[in-house]
């Protein structure tokens, strides 16, 4: 997803993306570890899209943007 739509989404939803992509990822490492996983580039684009997530939401903490 682009930046702009992760904006427009509300917290609540921003709140569930995290954890659906949490939950992708600890599957992204269960695969990696019994070597199913074919793509490793999958666990950077999770963990970076998380780390958007979170910052959107800080950024509402703090009132930013």
């Amino acid at each position: 997803m682009k930046i702009s739509e992760l904006r427009a989404m509300s917290s609540d939803d921003i709140k569930k993306q995290i954890a659906d992509s949490q939950h992708e990822l600890l599957n992204l490492r269960f695969r990696l570890t019994t070597r199913q996983l074919v793509n490793n580039q999958d666990l950077v684009r999770v963990r970076r899209n998380i780390a958007r997530l979170k910052t959107i939401l800080r950024e509402r903490e703090m009132g930013i943007r």
